[in-house]
């Protein structure tokens, strides 16, 4: 008899397999990050299709077959109406799923890394934003910094921050101030910062750098 597991999960990637089943990467609260097959879930009467859906969060059920986890029941828990229906909001969530798809190895639970995602989303979805269309990307795309910081420093790759460097690399002083901030996990003041254009094509470059030059490389090694 097949063991049934049970979990939560926030849904990052989904592809569709044959005539009518999908694969879903889901990053789960007690087995990591999981390839799931959901048989039939895209006939308009399979019970999946309302708790299983990209970027939802649900309380899943599967079983581990031979070859792969098959998926037996999906609850959603939310939604996250707010980022499915914003094209900006959207960005950053296909920018999160990607990241974390990318640096986290398959079927290693890390309670961290699932407190950090589950909150990222929340405020991703929450976030009220009344500014021009340019201003609202560049504080949405904060919150994309925050997690990727963040989820490289749980990894074990926390930046040396001085006044003016990163792992001895020299930086402006402002985003070493910015940096220190998100590493603090300080998000009323993050939130409330006045970051101006320049500091997020600091921040990308940063970002950019680091994630190739420390953190894939010692991947590689």
């Amino acid at each position: 008899m097949a063991v049934h597991y049970r979990t939560q999960g926030l849904i990052l990637k989904k592809s569709d397999r044959g005539e009518a089943d999908r694969v879903f990467t889901i990053y789960t609260e007690d087995f990591g990050k999981l390839e799931i097959l959901a048989r039939a879930i895209r006939k308009i009467k399979s019970k999946l299709r309302g708790g299983a859906d990209l970027f939802y969060l649900s309380e899943i059920e599967f079983i581990q077959g031979k070859t792969h986890k098959t998926l037996t029941d999906a609850i959603l828990i939310n939604s996250f109406k707010n980022v499915r229906s914003d094209l900006e909001r959207l960005e950053v969530a296909y920018q999160i799923a990607e990241t974390l798809d990318n640096l986290t190895p398959p079927e290693e639970k890390d309670e961290q890394i699932w407190q950090l995602t589950r909150k990222v989303f929340q405020k991703l979805n929450n976030y009220e934003i009344k500014n021009s269309l340019k201003i609202k990307n560049l504080k949405l795309k904060i919150i994309y910094y925050y997690f990727f910081w963040n989820l490289v420093s749980i990894l074990g790759y926390q930046p040396e921050l001085r006044k003016d460097s990163l792992c001895d690399k020299k930086i402006d002083t402002d985003l070493a101030k910015i940096l220190k901030i998100i590493l603090k996990r300080d998000w009323q003041t993050l939130s409330r910062l006045k970051i101006e254009p320049r500091h997020f094509k600091l921040l990308k470059s940063a970002s950019e750098w680091y994630n190739k030059n420390i953190v894939s490389s010692a991947y590689e090694e």
